[in-house]
């Protein structure tokens, strides 16, 4: 094997490895990065002497600072809406309505309806999972059912259909969008059938496990590393009116289709800053004294989040200036059939070797979008495909949202929990996924 590729394929490995271990990906993607550079013969830095031939250094940080100076205003609003969101118990009103509406015996439907509410509105899935995950408890204890299965529930809601659907407000909506020449609302017909396809299956599957699981003599038992007391569930109680958090929401969604053609990807900035602007209105007199705190963990959140998703996109950018990159690049597009089928392969891997539906879109689309576009792919399609097949595989265990979700806020151990999240987040997925391109195709 050439010692470019065996290079490439040790340095995906080595990341994944470094992610599994917990190492900040800011450290990890420059190594990793190296590695590649190193074994395709790419120079350290720039010469005078060959300025124009690529190399490591201008390489990966041209990569990572174009993508933060493309997104990172996204990353900031959304930051700031999801800690008004969160701070005015805006976020939580709106869960405990839903709650309180579906009902008790409705505990699934429930958790992922509130969550998938929140994240598709634009509030970062930690945040909703934080928001959630008290009420959701208090619903499985009052049901007396596992609480393992409650981060199933969570993240059904939270990076399935809502973070991969047209209209969405995730980033992974909108990142092919520049890319492509299309909007946040390509195929959505198709993309719409998929979401309702996609949480129901999810929802009857879980249902099933949970009952299978209540059969077998599995009750609800709080883990001593969660996030509250066993009694915090039902002591919570509902602070502020749910009726501002939802005017919020729809003023998101209401501003991007307004302004995405014009805007494009700063129509999201526009409207995660007119959802801004409701919160504070309508929650002022619980906001006004937690402005600092705002704004503070807000850019704090954005500078973190941004930058550990440019740091993967300029390991992906010394990829691409690589000779076993374009090898690599020639195999996938040479598999046969339609081209939306390789470049879900393609963003799948990519995904799931970086633990990010984000990472995996932003290291194919450049690359891989422009060689399907000149075959001929529907642009809508593409788009369609992209988005969906980033969220199959980006739920592996090292998978950022996955630890946290699992073990900082459920308690969880991810012997106990993993298997019935990865069935929702990435079979499920899987599944729409691929009717979806069939469909397409």
């Amino acid at each position: 094997m050439d010692i470019g590729l065996l290079g490439l394929i040790a340095s995906l490995i080595l990341l994944t490895i470094l992610a599994l271990k917990g190492m900040d990906l800011l450290i990890a993607a420059p190594i990793c990065a190296l590695v590649v550079a190193l074994t395709n013969g790419l120079a350290i830095f720039a010469s005078a002497s060959a300025p124009d031939v690529a190399n490591y250094s201008d390489a990966y940080l041209g990569g990572f600072g174009k993508f933060l100076s493309v997104w990172f205003l996204v990353f900031l609003t959304g930051a700031l809406y999801g800690k008004l969101m969160e701070y005015s118990g805006g976020a939580k009103s709106i869960a405990y309505w839903i709650i309180n509406h579906v009902g008790m015996k409705r505990a699934v439907t429930a958790v992922v309806l509130a969550t998938g509410i929140l994240t598709y509105g634009g509030v970062s899935a930690f945040i909703a999972a934080f928001a959630v995950y008290p009420l959701a408890a208090s619903l499985f204890k009052q049901a007396d059912l596992p609480h393992r299965f409650i981060p199933a529930a969570l993240a059904l809601g939270s990076v399935t259909f809502t973070m991969t659907s047209a209209g969405s407000m995730e980033i992974q909506n909108w990142l092919p969008a520049p890319y492509l020449g299309t909007t946040p609302y390509a195929a959505w017909p198709v993309s719409l059938v998929t979401a309702v396809v996609m949480a129901a299956a999810g929802i009857f599957w879980l249902n099933r496990m949970i009952n299978q699981a209540y059969a077998n003599g599995e009750r609800f038992v709080l883990p001593q590393a969660s996030i509250m007391s066993a009694n915090e569930g039902q002591q919570q109680t509902q602070q502020v009116s749910p009726i501002i958090a939802f005017v919020s929401l729809f003023a998101v969604f209401i501003t991007a289709f307004l302004f995405h053609q014009e805007y494009k990807n700063n129509a999201l900035v526009i409207a995660l800053l007119a959802g801004c602007l409701v919160l504070l209105i309508g929650y002022w007199p619980q906001l006004s004294s937690k402005l600092k705190s705002v704004t503070s963990e807000g850019t704090l959140g954005a500078l973190v989040a941004g930058a550990n998703t440019s740091a993967v996109v300029g390991f992906g950018t010394v990829v691409k200036v690589t000779p076993a990159f374009a090898f690599a690049v020639d195999a996938v597009t040479a598999i046969p059939g339609s081209p939306l089928v390789s470049a879900a392969i393609a963003v799948t891997v990519i995904a799931g070797i970086t633990g990010s539906a984000s990472g995996g879109q932003t290291i194919a689309l450049p690359i891989l979008g422009p060689i399907y576009l000149d075959a001929g792919a529907n642009p809508e399609h593409l788009h369609r495909t992209i988005s969906l097949s980033s969220g199959v595989l980006d739920s592996l265990p090292h998978n950022g949202y996955v630890v946290t979700l699992v073990r900082a806020i459920c308690g969880e151990t991810h012997q106990s929990a993993y298997m019935a999240l990865a069935k929702m987040t990435m079979v499920v997925p899987a599944i729409c996924t691929i009717g979806a391109i069939w469909y397409l195709s």
